[in-house]
């Protein structure tokens, strides 16, 4: 997990006690890379699919797709590792306990964060047999459980943060019939 969001605290409005989220907040998917074809619709599906599983539709979340140079640059920058990778999350709510659902104060706090995909480098090490979304989608569950407070720094939150992807990816496999695995299976 990546720390550090943009927030421009001039901007709030004052809180309104009783006030509502809407039933959908919006989902921004971009591409800014050349590298691998990438269909930005497909990519949308998923993620939504996600964001229903996980219960946080009601937040705004912004997925940013990008080649190995501006992802190792990222990772330089923000985690000092001068290596490409395959995700990076920057939380709008940096202090959220792993599998809260945020409780905004202000209609602008329903925001979760940002998620960098490395698309390329996801590219790069999907397996033969392996379908290129699914792994976008398997990557993109694990940068939404580090934007809702899921890390796996020891053991016992690599546990939890395991068990909540495999939650997500086995709701989103019946649905579709695919056998998704987490991310973050082999790393203890």
């Amino acid at each position: 997990m990546v720390k550090g969001t943009f927030h421009d605290v001039f901007q709030r409005i004052p809180p309104n006690k009783g006030a509502v989220a809407p039933a959908a907040m919006s989902l921004v998917v971009r591409n800014l890379q050349r590298a691998v074809p990438l269909r930005r619709a497909r990519l949308r599906e998923k993620v939504q699919a996600v964001r229903r599983a996980l219960g946080v539709q009601r937040f705004d979340l912004g997925v940013v797709c990008v080649d190995n140079r501006k992802i190792q640059q990222i990772n330089r920058i923000y985690r000092d590792k001068n290596t490409p990778t395959d995700v990076l999350s920057f939380p709008f709510y940096e202090n959220l306990k792993a599998g809260d659902i945020p409780q905004p104060e202000f209609p602008d706090d329903y925001n979760l964060g940002d998620i960098f995909l490395g698309v390329e480098y996801i590219f790069q090490h999907c397996k033969e047999n392996e379908d290129y979304y699914d792994i976008l989608t398997v990557t993109a569950t694990h940068g939404l459980c580090h934007l809702l407070g899921f890390t796996h720094s020891t053991e016992a939150e690599w546990q939890k943060m395991y068990q909540k992807e495999k939650q997500v990816l086995e709701e989103l496999s019946r649905y579709t019939g695919t056998r998704l695995q987490p991310l973050s299976r082999d790393l203890f």
